[in-house]
């Protein structure tokens, strides 16, 4: 079914330069990589980490927590080394991290502990990485946050379209999304190198159905080794939701600037109320549950 939604179509040179750039950015990443890893075995590993949700304001969250003189950040905000590159060892992702003997400067410096974390957002949807964080770091401290699945949805369909891996429109990519991942999720649970393209850019609905991938993580940590929090509660109450991170974290409050904003994106029309009006129906049972665990009503889409 195709629906009056336009599909972002740059020039082909201002295309050009965009993909230059990213190629351009992760050719830098690598060989900053590179150049650490003889030193990574003196390199520390984080206490916590970001997992998610796409395009639920991990981005923003980082920011704040950047302002926190108590944490050391990793090379970048996103490892991917849990999904992506797990495979590479363990060595590969400790070059991401500061040397021990930063770490230890920094905590001389400001007369108190600094812990290190990064924030990779498809670490909540990604099936083997709960079980490899486990085998890996068992006693890190998880952050989750969420966001309307609609409004996430549509996002991240913003950001397959920029990212010209889409397409289709949105109501088109929603209706084929069971067919485009049918069978996606059992190859990768039956190999473990599968990287599957369906799953990493195509599901807009099923990374909404956000207990089930909490499930998953609770199979292999206590529920108070993990926080869920809210993209609404970030926009609507910054400090508060901050303050309740670094309390969370063992770490010193933090009086907060709102960060600039860091993402635009593509811009479309709205979604049609139409298809909004479909996708409350389908996530009312799995916003259900969500409010369950956590207690409190979500009020999205009532």
């Amino acid at each position: 079914m195709s629906s009056a939604h336009p599909v972002w179509s740059p020039e082909t040179t201002e295309l050009a330069r965009h993909r230059k750039r990213l190629r351009g950015r992760r050719r830098k990443l690598l060989l900053k990589l590179a150049s650490r890893i003889p030193s990574a075995p003196f390199r520390v590993l984080p206490e916590f980490l970001i997992i998610g949700a796409a395009k639920s304001a991990t981005t923003t969250l980082y920011a704040y927590l950047e302002q926190s003189p108590h944490v050391a950040w990793s090379l970048r905000k996103e490892a991917f080394f849990f999904n992506q590159t797990f495979h590479w060892g363990l060595n590969w992702y400790r070059a991401f991290f500061p040397l021990r003997s930063q770490v230890r400067r920094q905590a001389r410096r400001i007369g108190g502990q600094v812990q290190t974390g990064e924030g990779s957002p498809d670490y909540l949807f990604h099936p083997h990485v709960a079980r490899r964080v486990k085998d890996t770091l068992p006693d890190v401290k998880l952050v989750a946050i969420l966001r309307n699945p609609i409004d996430r949805a549509y996002s991240f369909y913003k950001h397959q379209i920029m990212r010209t891996n889409e397409p289709l429109t949105f109501e088109e990519a929603i209706d084929a999304e069971e067919k485009r991942l049918k069978g996606e999720l059992e190859r990768m649970e039956s190999d473990d190198r599968y990287a599957s393209f369906a799953r990493q850019h195509y599901s807009y609905k099923a990374r909404g159905r956000y207990m089930e991938q909490l499930d998953r993580w609770l199979e292999h940590f206590p529920r108070e080794q993990i926080l869920v929090q809210l993209t609404d509660d970030l926009r609507s109450e910054p400090q508060a939701t901050v303050d309740e991170l670094t309390q969370f974290l063992g770490l010193p409050a933090i009086e907060v600037q709102i960060p600039k904003r860091t993402h635009e994106g593509v811009r479309i029309d709205a979604m049609q109320d139409a298809v909004r009006a479909r996708l409350v129906e389908y996530f009312r049972p799995h916003n259900a549950r969500l409010e369950q665990f956590l207690g409190r009503d979500l009020n999205w889409d009532c």
